[in-house]
């Protein structure tokens, strides 16, 4: 079995920049889930189909061939065969895979192409239900947590640079519909794993997070002994 680090949390807790940062500092996989949602939400809003008939969601699931190939820093987003990775970061396609992630066939069938991702080997996988449902057995579950303030500044901020012209409280609100959506969905709300370790990232630095992950997998007992002496990357 691969070993397996898995960061959950609300949006812009900080869990996308960590993971990577992780993947990258460890020299393995990342798994970015977000992405394969929004891959799906391209995909329904393309075909024209209804986002509320989940029976046509799923179907689309299926058939949709969704991959992610590169490195953590340059992560490739396949749909088809086709590189999305720039057109699916979109507050429209953020908040579609908000909506598709509430129906119960869409995440299970999601659920499983998450999964296939572990043979590949070691891995790093952000999400919001990791730790409870997809990987439950990780052998580092962390739930990064902020304050919304300090989200709604960050999430704007990530917004702004890539052009989108948005304001913080608009953002805010977003963030709490989605928090609200997503802790009260029926299947796989969001919630922290009895066994994962919470880290408040509200008034931490970038580097800060990172250190404090790492500071979790390296005193796991199975963690590998190239990984103890420091960055292989």
């Amino acid at each position: 079995m691969s070993f397996v680090i898995v960061i959950d949390g609300p949006s812009g807790a900080g869990k996308s920049s960590t993971s990577r940062a992780v993947a990258r500092r460890l020299g393995v996989l990342f798994l970015d889930t977000g992405a394969l949602y929004r891959a799906l939400a391209l995909r329904v809003l393309s075909a024209g189909v209804p986002p509320a008939d989940e029976d046509a969601v799923v179907r689309c699931a299926r058939e949709a061939r969704i991959d992610l190939t590169g490195s953590p820093d340059e992560t490739h987003v396949l749909l088809d065969g086709v590189d999305i990775s720039l057109e699916i970061r979109t507050p429209e396609l953020s908040e579609m895979a908000s909506r598709l992630a509430t129906l119960s066939g869409v995440r299970r069938q999601l659920d499983e192409l998450q999964r296939e991702f572990e043979r590949r080997g070691p891995l790093v996988a952000e999400g919001r239900d990791l730790g409870t449902v997809v990987f439950p057995h990780a052998q580092v579950k962390v739930y990064l947590d902020a304050e919304l303030e300090a989200r709604a500044e960050r999430r704007a901020r990530e917004l702004q640079g890539r052009g989108l012209g948005v304001s913080r409280d608009a953002v805010r609100e977003d963030l709490r519909r989605r928090d609200e959506r997503d802790r009260t969905r029926t299947d796989s709300p969001l919630a922290r794993a009895a066994d994962a370790h919470v880290v408040d990232t509200t008034r931490l630095s970038p580097e800060a997070q990172v250190d404090a992950v790492l500071e979790l997998v390296r005193a796991h007992p199975e963690c590998p002994a190239e990984w103890r002496t420091g960055s292989p990357a």
